[in-house]
Formats: structure tokens, sequence, C-alpha cells
């Protein structure tokens, strides 16, 4: 069982930076793939970017590659998502999800996921 915490969300301007991170329970997070998905009103969750459970392999979406780093601390059961660059498109609650052998785009595929930070991005 894993239990998932994100924080780190807030109101921005549009080229500031955010870094998100998801705080994980349970022993055995350091097995499990991790990937941050988000929403915005009215439209369907979408994958953001992806890692691995070693942290060794990363994968982002086309909409904010070269712009979001994500990276995994198994020494601190936490997961981070850094954004530059932020766009007002970027606007969404954020998620984070993890499981322990799926590691694709694909959301109804992870098992387990936080309760989501709002990101806004506005001027």
């Amino acid at each position: 069982q894993v239990r998932l915490v994100e924080s780190g969300g807030g109101l921005v301007q549009p080229g500031d930076s955010l870094r998100l991170s998801c705080a994980a329970s349970g022993r055995t997070f350091r097995r499990f793939n991790v990937a941050w998905f988000r929403q915005a009103p009215g439209k369907e969750r979408e994958f953001v970017a992806g890692v691995s459970w070693s942290g060794g392999a990363s994968r982002y979406a086309d909409s904010v590659k070269g712009r979001f780093t994500i990276s995994k601390d198994n020494s601190k059961n936490t997961v981070y998502l850094q954004m530059n660059s932020l766009k007002p498109e970027d606007t969404a609650l954020y998620y984070c999800a993890a499981d322990m052998s799926y590691s694709g785009t694909n959301y109804e595929s992870y098992s387990y996921w936080g309760q989501g930070t709002q990101v806004t991005v506005s001027s």
C-alpha cells in the first residue's frame, strides 16, 4: 500500500517556476514507477511526466518537454516535478500516481493516486 501526498502548487505568473513534490508513505515506494498527470476544468486527465522506479528513466509529454523535469529521490520517498517557463495552459490540478508494474501514459493503469495540488498560471 502506498499513500501519496502532493504539495507545492500555487498561483504564479507566466514565465515563473514551481516545484511540485509527491511524498509517499510505505517502505516499498522505491519499487514504484511514478508519474505526474494534470487535469484542467472540462478536460481529460493528461500525462505530464513519468519516472521509472530507479529514477533512471523518464518521459515527458511533448507540451512540457524542455520545461519540466521529473526526479525521484528514493531516500526521501519523494518525487519532484520542477516546472519552469510556466504558461497559462499549464493551469490545472496536478496529481501524482504510482504503480509497481506500469510506467506508461495511461492514467487508468496506475494503482495509487494523490489528491492533487492546484497550479494556476495567470498574469
